[in-house]
């Protein structure tokens, strides 16, 4: 085994998160190593891959998964990485590359709503946050200008400064969409990062309609973007660099990282600072996976919590048809939803929900449904048009509730690398089901105020995963309840620190990247206080490196 580097920070992840964690420790003038388990892969490789793909609708069809570093792949087959163990499935697709899996999302950024943080004091399930709104907000506003967050102040999240761009330009079925739905119901503009005018370098969004799986002009923020940054901050980022084991002293202190690099060779890097910036999957493993005979049950998890509580935003949907042309499919894939049941008394009975309208061109969709009917001719012409049209969905963003029997474990069957899988014990609870029932009135309501026919629901029971991976490393401030303390930090090791969605005590119904990005760039100020380093300038992309 090779002693490779030592350095002062080491970040294991090259995500969203890990990326811009360490470009802020970098511009303070800190030491800093990023490990890598995936390839570098550019964008140009990613848009050639898409283009050439005959599955475009496959998100992660661009995002192959590498023998060194192998990641969920469901189509044309499951390659069976992320172990199901029931009782209902979780299919969650990431990746494992330079910059992470958001290259290919959708680039909503959300922030809570204040009472997100208070969930178990003001209705009595789940738990609160160890921090409020008011502690986060600052880096809520740090986040959005580092990643260019385009939005409109009606969105519940109190703002002391306003967003760095106006809202994306709304499409036309978008407008018609707003304007039928009032007074019942508010449709607001997606908060996104994503550029509505030239910003950090980058060009505003021109409306490809293709913002997943890749901007193809790079008009929305993703981590490779910040992977860049943090290079050009001084970051130095080891790809093909898959951590397999972290290591510790007698006193629970960190002192090593273990890792696999291309040719399967174990190199060792030592450091003062560890920060574990991987997903709410792949976090806990590596813990899971780091167990001793100090620490039998992993590194951090002296309360059993290291796995427990996997969240996500499970959605339903229903398709129909408006009684006028809309023509879908111009502009950002999800630029607008309704958000008047994100927060109320009711939150003690059910979950909080988001409606998200859904803004993709029907033409793909509607020919490969005609042909397996065995339509054609002029029929086959006047049914495509008429769906392209007039075809419209909408769909859930459930919250979910903290569960410790939901889970990620070790399993017994090994990848590509000789390591144990991850495995996922998931389940829908009562509580999210309920809020689905309610949502069905509002579909209905939205689909006759739409004048809409030809209803078709998303099957009951079927929840559809948003890819959101939260809650594996839970904050809080008892240790006995969670994995590490209100700034990230591991209740057992005192130089380990996690940025990543896993923190998460409670969903909500925000995507988790915020969350995550805001979290991580105030557990980085704490830990520059607390060495007594001075920070950096220029946290603003602008003019920064894309």
């Amino acid at each position: 085994m090779a002693e490779s580097m030592s350095t002062d920070f080491l970040v294991i992840g090259s995500g969203i998160i890990g990326s811009l964690a360490a470009r802020k420790l970098a511009l303070a003038g800190a030491s800093v190593l990023i490990l890598e388990a995936g390839p570098r892969v550019t964008r140009g490789e990613i848009v050639s891959r898409f283009r050439n793909s005959t599955r475009r609708s496959d998100l992660m069809s661009p995002y192959p998964s590498v023998p060194t570093a192998p990641h969920p792949i469901y189509q044309p087959t499951d390659s069976g990485y992320l172990v199901q163990a029931g009782p209902y499935p979780y299919p969650a697709e990431y990746i494992r590359q330079f910059g992470g899996t958001t290259w290919h999302w959708a680039a909503q950024a959300w922030r809570n709503v204040p009472n997100d943080f208070r969930l178990h004091s003001l209705y009595g399930v789940g738990v609160d946050w160890p921090i409020s709104y008011a502690d986060l907000e600052p880096y809520y506003q740090e986040a959005e200008e580092i990643m260019g967050v385009s939005g409109a102040d009606n969105t519940g999240s109190p703002r002391k400064q306003p967003f760095p761009m106006e809202p994306v330009i709304e499409p036309y079925a978008m407008r018609r969409v707003r304007e039928r739905l009032a007074p019942q119901y508010k449709v607001v503009s997606n908060t996104t990062a994503r550029n509505s005018v030239s910003y950090g370098g980058r060009p505003a969004c021109c409306g490809n309609n293709n913002c997943q799986p890749i901007c193809p002009v790079d008009a929305q923020y993703h981590g490779g973007i910040a992977a860049l940054q943090a290079e050009a901050a001084g970051v130095t980022i080891r790809v093909n660099a898959n951590v397999y084991q972290l290591e510790h002293d007698a006193q629970g202190r960190i002192t090593a990282a273990l890792y696999y690099d291309a040719d399967k060779k174990s190199q060792r890097v030592t450091a003062k600072t560890f920060i574990l910036a991987a997903n709410g999957i792949e976090s806990p493993r590596l813990l899971l996976l780091s167990a001793s005979e100090k620490y039998p049950k992993g590194l951090a998890n002296s309360s059993d919590m290291v796995g427990r509580h996997l969240m996500d935003h499970p959605s339903t949907s229903l398709t129909f048809d408006a009684d006028e042309d809309l023509w879908l499919g111009r502009g950002p894939q999800s630029p607008s939803s309704i958000g008047t049941m994100r927060d109320g008394d009711f939150r003690g009975q059910h979950a909080a929900y988001r409606l998200d309208f859904t803004n993709i061109s029907r033409v793909d969709g509607a020919t490969k449904d005609l042909i397996s009917r065995a339509v054609f001719g002029e029929e086959f012409e006047r049914q495509l048009r008429f769906a392209s049209a007039r075809e419209m969905s909408l769909k859930t963003v459930l919250e979910v509730l903290p569960d410790p029997e939901n889970r990620i474990t070790l399993s017994s069957e090994k990848d590509s690398m000789g390591i144990p899988k991850p495995q996922a014990h998931y389940s829908i609870g009562e509580y999210t089901r309920l809020g689905h029932e309610r949502a069905r009135q509002d579909f209905a309501n939205v689909a006759r105020l739409m004048g809409g026919t030809n209803l078709r629901p998303s099957k009951e029971g079927a929840y559809a995963n948003n890819q959101h991976i939260c809650g594996t490393l839970s904050m809080g401030r008892d240790p006995a309840a969670s994995v590490c303390n209100e700034w990230g930090r591991a209740h057992d090791h005192a130089n380990l620190f996690f940025c990543s969605t896993g923190v998460l005590p409670t969903c909500g119904t925000c995507n988790s990247t915020e969350n995550g990005v805001a979290l991580a760039l105030r557990t980085v100020d704490h830990i520059l206080a607390e060495q007594g380093i001075k920070p950096g300038t220029a946290a603003s992309a602008a003019g920064a490196p894309a």
